[in-house]
């Protein structure tokens, strides 16, 4: 086998292991939610403000 054949096997076995690598990032449900309602929350004081659609009324009779 030539050398520069070994060279290039070396190389591209060392890119290949290089390359598996995984990043996990892990999100506490709890705040994941609590910024899911938020959001939820700007987004109807927004559709609200510009004289859209009114928001949905509970089952009390009140809106939200």
């Amino acid at each position: 086998m030539p050398v520069a054949s070994r060279w290039f096997l070396a190389a591209a076995l060392a890119l290949s292991a290089s390359a598996c690598v995984t990043i996990n990032i892990y999100f506490p449900a709890a705040a994941a939610e609590k910024a899911a309602d938020r959001i939820i929350d700007e987004v109807w004081q927004l559709r609200e403000g510009a004289g859209g659609t009114p928001a949905p009324e509970s089952p009390q009779g009140e809106a939200k």
